[in-house]
């Protein structure tokens, strides 16, 4: 009877705990709140982040709007990488232009603008921290492989930072 008891106690003390840290619902319930990111050119050739600081919440669904309003062509164009961000969180969508990549949970390492535009990634973030935003030189600007993620040392580069509670 005692094992009984016992068994009971830990079978109901599961299902409590289980159900206070249950969501209450979808945690991707449209419409995403919108977080907007330019990246424009300065005098001196550097990216210049507004803002450079961003404040999110884990469980809410957001749209990141990265735009890139005076990008030239693939040499004078932007990497965008935010990789802890994208580790930590549940992707839903990217969008470039007219183009949506519906995600379940799926990552990417970068988002380059090689010309004026903007792209869009929604997400919701799971897990409080401070990540950061890179935004650089492409590679190719540089003579590195397409693609080639990570601060590229001989480019211009900034940083910004997602705090997320």
């Amino acid at each position: 009877m005692r094992h009984l008891k016992i068994k009971f106690f830990i079978a109901w003390t599961i299902v409590v705990f289980s159900s206070s840290v249950l969501s209450d619902g979808n945690l991707a319930q449209y419409p995403p709140l919108s977080r907007d990111i330019s990246i424009r050119t300065a005098m001196d050739g550097s990216p210049k982040l507004e803002p450079t600081e961003i404040q999110l919440q884990t469980a809410q669904y957001y749209r990141l709007n990265i735009h890139c309003p005076d990008v030239k062509d693939d040499i004078s164009g932007w990497r965008i990488e935010m990789l802890e961000l994208l580790r930590n969180s549940h992707l839903r969508l990217v969008t470039v232009g007219d183009i949506e990549i519906h995600l379940q949970g799926m990552s990417f390492n970068a988002i380059e603008c090689d010309e004026a535009g903007s792209a869009h990634v929604s997400f919701v973030p799971i897990k409080p921290g401070r990540y950061e935003l890179y935004v650089g030189n492409v590679p190719s600007a540089l003579g590195r492989p397409i693609g080639e993620a990570g601060r590229q040392a001989n480019g211009k580069f900034t940083l910004g930072h997602f705090f997320v509670r």
